[in-house]
């Protein structure tokens, strides 16, 4: 469990989101400093995949309905105007969501920690709170783009 400890998970992520936001989006996204900003107000979505083997865990990622449609837009490469229907937007989140812990997964699986992902799930609305506990390890990373912020939690136990 000492390699996973070890791992610079913000890092990981950031990577990711940088790539993906770079090659499938073509948006430039920027990390945020210092503490995770909770994204809680509004309409939000929250897209969510679990990993389970040799370390469990998950990650989630939050917007609000605001950037999500901007980032659907973008991955179906459609213009500004163009309505977009929220089962649109729950497949791309929950894409980016598999995205950003299949890479995660390579990682553990390549430092002996082999693991199996579930299916992406998005969860959408304005009255609802998501809590993970008993944890060994949470980090969270927040990211920018213009006026939107994106969450980016990852959390961490080892299976024995």
């Amino acid at each position: 469990m000492d390699e996973i400890m070890a791992l610079d998970l913000k890092a990981l992520v950031t990577n990711t989101i940088y790539e993906v936001f770079d090659t499938m989006l073509s948006m430039e996204i920027k990390q945020e400093e210092g503490e995770c900003k909770k994204i809680r107000n509004g309409r939000r979505f929250v897209g969510a995949v679990s990993f389970a083997g040799e370390v469990m865990g998950n990650i989630n990622i939050k917007m609000n309905e605001a950037f999500s449609r901007i980032i659907t837009r973008a991955m179906l490469r459609m213009e500004s105007g163009e309505s977009v229907m929220d089962e649109d937007i729950e497949d791309v989140i929950g894409e980016l969501s598999n995205i950003v812990c299949g890479d995660l997964k390579s990682r553990f699986c390549d430092i002996g920690f082999p693991c199996e992902l579930s299916i992406p799930s998005v969860t959408s609305g304005s009255d609802f709170k998501i809590e993970s506990m008993n944890w060994m390890r949470y980090e969270c990373v927040s990211f920018r783009h213009e006026e939107h912020l994106m969450d980016v939690e990852i959390y961490i136990k080892s299976a024995h």
